[in-house]
C-alpha cells in the first residue's frame, strides 16, 4: 500500500498542532490556509506599538503532555498567572465568580441569592434540567439566576436560554460548593474556581506567539490559499480558482457551516443537518491607550443590558510588551446573532461610550489605536438540534475520509489546549 496523501483545511491551531504531530511521526501531510500567515484566532498584530490578540486568547492546562509541547514550542517564554477576574454589577466590581462572592453586591441582593441557592439544596430533583435555563435555577436558585446567570448568559449566547440544552457546562461554569457559597456571602472568597483560575501567556507578548512557533517547525504549508471545492467522487481538492489536488484523507478544521459550501456531492438529508447548526458571533474592538487602566485586573465581565460589551480585559497585564511603558491595551466583545443583531455602524462608538460610562477609560485616557475583528463563528450554540445534527454530519464525513478536529471544526466549546490536543487526536489516527 502506498503513502496515503492526507490535506489538512485550516492553519489554525488545531491544523497546526494535526500537522505537527503528523511531521513527528514521519508523516508528510499537506496545509491549506486562506489567510496570509497561521493561527486562525490564535493571531496577534502590532501597532505603533501595541500588541493585540484577535480577541482575548488565554492558556488553560490540565493535560501535562499539552504543558510540555506548548513550553518546548515557546523555549520557556510563557508565564503563569493567578486569575484576576471581575464582575461589573449593580454600579460596583465584585470578585468573580459572582456566586461564590456575594458579599460584594447588595445585601438585599445577596440575601436573596443565598437563600434562593439554599432552597435548591433542600429540594431533590426527580429528573435532569431540560434546558439550560432550567439547569441555572436548579443549579444555583432564582436569586443568581436572576441576578447574574440569566442576564450575563443570555448577553453572551444571544438566544433564549430555553433553547439550550446543559451539555456543555461542565467544563466551563464554576458551581461552588454549598459551603463556599455561604463563606462567599460573609466575606471575599479566593479559593480558584474554574478551569480558567490559573493561566498561562506569552512573556513577550501576544498569543499569536504559539501559532507562529508552530508554523516555523512545519513544511508544506500553503498560506493564501482558500480551498474553494471537495470533490467526494473524485477525491480532490481545489484550491482558489483552478489548482487541484488529490487526497486520500482530509483533517478539517474549518467551521463546519463553511464546510457545508464546498463538499459535492452532499445527500439532501445531510444538507438539513448542516443547515440546524447554530452559533454566536463575536465584534471584538481592541483599543491602545494612553494612559494606565485598571492595573492587576485581568478581565471584567458585564451581564446587564446598560452595557453594549458582555467582556472587557486588559492585555497589558498579561504582559507588559502588549503596550509602550505607562500605557494599556485592552480588548472588548460584543456577542450578536441573527437572533439578536447589533448596529456595526455606530458600533465602535458605543463601546467606547461605555467603557467611559462604566469608568474603565477616564478624562486622562486618549485613544492611540483602534483595531477591529468581527469574527463571524464565535461559539457554536448547543441546542436541541445540536447533538443529532453534528452526529449526522460527523457520520456522513467520516465515510467520506474526513475527520473533523478543533473548536470550529467539530464544532465544540473547546479551549486552547482543548483544540492542540484534539489535533493531535486526530493525527493519530494515521499511520506511517
Amino acid at each position: 500500500m502506498g503513502k496515503q496523501r492526507i490535506v489538512i483545511l485550516g492553519a489554525g491551531l488545531a491544523g497546526l498542532s494535526a500537522a505537527w504531530h503528523l511531521q513527528n511521526k514521519g508523516i508528510e501531510c499537506l496545509v491549506f490556509e486562506k489567510e496570509p500567515d497561521v493561527g486562525g484566532l490564535c493571531r496577534s498584530r502590532r501597532i505603533k506599538g501595541f500588541t493585540f490578540d484577535c480577541d482575548g486568547h488565554l492558556l488553560h492546562f490540565k493535560n501535562k503532555y499539552a504543558m510540555q509541547m506548548v513550553k518546548r514550542l515557546l523555549k520557556g517564554g510563557l508565564l503563569p498567572h493567578e486569575r484576576s477576574a471581575w464582575i461589573h454589577s449593580f454600579g460596583m466590581l465584585g470578585r468573580y465568580p459572582f456566586q461564590a462572592n456575594l458579599c460584594f453586591f447588595p445585601k438585599e441582593i445577596a440575601r436573596e441569592c443565598l437563600l434562593e441557592f439554599l432552597k435548591t439544596r433542600q429540594s431533590e430533583q426527580d429528573e435532569p434540567p431540560v434546558n439550560f435555563l432550567k439547569w441555572i435555577r436548579s443549579s444555583f436558585g432564582k436569586g443568581i439566576a436572576r441576578h447574574f446567570m440569566i442576564p450575563y448568559n443570555s448577553k453572551f449566547w444571544t438566544v433564549p436560554l430555553e433553547d439550550m440544552t446543559s451539555a456543555w457546562t461542565g467544563n466551563f461554569i464554576p458551581q461552588p460548593k454549598p459551603s463556599e457559597i455561604v463563606k462567599g456571602f460573609f466575606a471575599e472568597n479566593r479559593h480558584r474556581f474554574g478551569y480558567n483560575s490559573t493561566f498561562w501567556y506569552p512573556r513577550q507578548a501576544g498569543i499569536g506567539q504559539l501559532a507562529q512557533a508552530f508554523g516555523r517547525q512545519l513544511r508544506n504549508i500553503s498560506r493564501n490559499s482558500p480551498v474553494t471545492r471537495i470533490d467526494l467522487e473524485k477525491k480532490e481538492i481545489t484550491v482558489g480558482r483552478r489548482n487541484k489536488f488529490g487526497f486520500d484523507a482530509l483533517i478539517s478544521t474549518m467551521p463546519l457551516p463553511e464546510l457545508a459550501k464546498i463538499i459535492h456531492p452532499m445527500p439532501a438529508g445531510t444538507r438539513r443537518m448542516f443547515g440546524k447548526l447554530r452559533w454566536n458571533s463575536i465584534f471584538n474592538l481592541n483599543l491602545g491607550i494612553k494612559g494606565a487602566c485598571q492595573p492587576g485586573r485581568h478581565w471584567i465581565y458585564f451581564p446587564h443590558k446598560e452595557y453594549i460589551f458582555f467582556r472587557v480585559g486588559f492585555f497589558h497585564n498579561f504582559s507588559a510588551g502588549t503596550a509602550p511603558a505607562g500605557n494599556s491595551a485592552i480588548y472588548t466583545e460584543v456577542a450578536y446573532s441573527k437572533e439578536r443583531p447589533v448596529d456595526k455602524s455606530s458600533l465602535v462608538q458605543r463601546i467606547i461610550k461605555d467603557l467611559s460610562a462604566c469608568g474603565i477609560l477616564s478624562k486622562d485616557n486618549k485613544l492611540a489605536v483602534l483595531d477591529i475583528n468581527d469574527i463571524k463563528y464565535g461559539y457554536p450554540i448547543y441546542d436541541k438540534n445540536y447533538s443529532h445534527a453534528t452526529g449526522a454530519i460527523k457520520r456522513f464525513l467520516s465515510r467520506n475520509q474526513i475527520t473533523v478536529c478543533g473548536r470550529y471544526g467539530s464544532w465544540q466549546y473547546m479551549s486552547m489546549e482543548d483544540a492542540i490536543l484534539d489535533g493531535k487526536n486526530a493525527a493519530a489516527k494515521f499511520k506511517r
